[in-house]
């Protein structure tokens, strides 16, 4: 099944706001950690549903990124969502290779934690 189809089988259509850009929330399919944000134009979008792994749009260097192609850490795709009003995207995923979802090392880029 090609982008068209499946996006047609799809009962809303994707918002991508400024920059014709939407969030994409990434979580581990079985441990439910949140792993990352990164941003998906349509372009990304399609290339992610029709390969099967996270493929985002890197707003700093303007290019096209699928995650995993350097690092090892390929993100296959097991389901996907947009929120209540389309305008953003969870992708629930299973990490292939070192399991380190953040440039920096860590499991998920979200191990700041803030004091209450």
């Amino acid at each position: 099944m090609n982008f068209e189809e499946i996006l047609s089988e799809v009962k809303f259509e994707v918002k991508f706001g400024d920059e014709m850009l939407a969030p994409a929330i990434v979580q581990d399919a079985d441990k439910h950690d949140v792993l990352m944000l990164a941003w998906m134009n349509q372009e990304a979008l399609r290339r992610t549903v029709e390969c099967g792994e996270m493929v985002f749009w890197s707003r700093s260097r303007k290019e096209y990124w699928h995650k995993g192609d350097t690092s090892g850490n390929v993100m296959t795709v097991v389901e996907w969502a947009a929120d209540c009003d389309s305008d953003a995207l969870l992708f629930k995923v299973r990490m292939h290779g070192p399991q380190v979802a953040c440039h920096t090392g860590a499991r998920s880029c979200f191990f700041k934690k803030c004091e209450k």
